[in-house]
């Protein structure tokens, strides 16, 4: 007996050394990490929350669950929902809300000078704890890395505007419109449109015999109403007053949304994701010295040697295959200064548009040299993906997707604050 146990603490002894030993063991890994600061996920344009889409989520999609992998391997993950048509603007009121916990506030001078809802929906708080000092870093995809430099900005600078509105109307202001808050501790941007993406200009094109827009928003207005659409997709549009409203007839909806700012206004996704869209908000929105940027580029395209034009490789999802990655290879805009440089692309976004923001913008881009440094946009790269590889919600079995995001994680815990 008295040998069997010692085998068995020799056996024991062993497995211990080889979990500490294991190069990216747990032990390892949290010994090594310079933060506990928690993750967030961030989605892009038409983006949807974990509990939507029948569980299918958004972050993994066919290829698994990447906050449960997160999670499972001691990084403490959360994964946010916010408008998934909406502006730059109202998605980082709703991330920050979703956040730190309370009403969504959209700002009193925001919301009457695009003429929707001041207040939104109510939240508990994932991370209640960074109105105390505590840190966060923001994964984002395409549209969410654009909604995590806004958030980082208001957070840092605050709004002048919400400012001199509340003081000259004696009305609330928002904590996230006062500035001085230091929470957000990097900011990872994955196929991110920081200077606009061309697709919006196939769009505009449709507008000549079609309103894209307000086709897609009437969908939503109607889809909202609809018992238990929300548990499918939620449009997240309330501030807009696309919900019917109790012991409204649908005659009086109708009539109501007709006469809606929403169709036209600027303070939507559309907007922000175009060119001149993206470059007014760099404009403003800048890289904070206290915080870490990396930016992550994507592209599934070829050159031709004939045109000079970019087609889709074999193995692109079908329908930016067909429809979305032959005008982005080919549109070339000199009023925009939209040249050959813009032409490779993942099937949505330009990837000339992802490694940071250019347009209107002061910030800097430096190639990684193997160390992330504060206040730059530390360029990681360019991935051989599309998309949606890159998130998993399409398979791609070439891209260890586990692999990438994983490793992403171990980088950003080892950044000293």
């Amino acid at each position: 007996m008295k040998c069997c146990r010692r085998v068995a603490l020799v056996l024991l002894g062993l497995w211990l050394v080889f979990c500490l030993s294991v190069p990216g063991g747990r032990a390892e890994a949290a010994a090594s990490r310079a933060n506990d600061a928690p993750i967030v996920l961030l989605h892009g344009f038409t983006g949807w929350g974990r509990e939507e889409m029948f569980g299918f989520k958004y972050w993994g999609g066919v290829r698994g669950d990447i906050e449960q992998l997160l999670n499972a391997q001691g990084y403490r993950t959360y994964t946010l929902a916010v408008g998934p048509l909406s502006s730059n603007w109202d998605r980082a009121c709703e991330a920050y809300a979703q956040l730190v916990g309370g009403t969504v506030d959209y700002g009193a001078a925001h919301a009457a000078k695009h003429g929707h809802a001041r207040f939104g929906r109510t939240y508990p708080g994932l991370l209640p704890e960074l109105k105390r000092g505590g840190r966060v870093h923001i994964i984002a995809h395409s549209q969410g890395g654009q909604t995590a430099r806004m958030l980082v900005s208001l957070l840092e600078n605050g709004s002048k505007e919400e400012r001199e509105y509340a003081k000259a109307h004696n009305v609330s202001l928002s904590p996230l419109f006062e500035g001085g808050h230091n929470f957000v501790l990097s900011v990872t941007t994955i196929a991110t449109p920081h200077d606009g993406t061309t697709l919006v200009n196939m769009v505009d094109f449709t507008d000549r015999f079609f309103d894209l827009q307000k086709a897609v928003l009437k969908a939503a207005a109607v889809a909202s109403n609809v018992p238990y659409t929300s548990q499918v997709y939620d449009f997240k549009l309330d501030q807009w007053g696309l919900r019917r409203q109790p012991g409204e007839s649908f005659d009086q909806y109708f009539e109501r949304l007709k006469q809606s700012p929403v169709w036209t206004s600027a303070d939507t996704a559309r907007y922000d994701l175009s060119v001149p869209g993206a470059e007014a908000l760099n404009q403003w929105v800048q890289a904070s010295p206290n915080t870490y940027y990396l930016s992550f580029a994507t592209e599934r395209t070829y050159r031709g040697a004939l045109t000079g034009n970019y087609y889709p490789e074999l193995g692109m999802n079908v329908f930016s295959a067909a429809v979305c990655a032959p005008f982005l290879g080919s549109y070339r805009n000199a009023a925009l200064g939209i040249d050959d440089r813009w032409l490779e692309n993942d099937g949505i976004v330009n990837t000339f548009s992802m490694n940071g923001p250019k347009r209107g913008s002061t910030d800097r881009i430096v190639p990684y040299d193997g160390t992330l440094k504060k206040g730059v946009w530390n360029d990681m790269g360019t991935y051989n993906v599309d998309h949606l590889e890159v998130i998993g919600v399409d398979p791609n079995p070439l891209f260890d997707i586990h692999a990438f995001y994983l490793r992403l994680a171990e980088q950003l815990a080892s950044l000293r604050p």
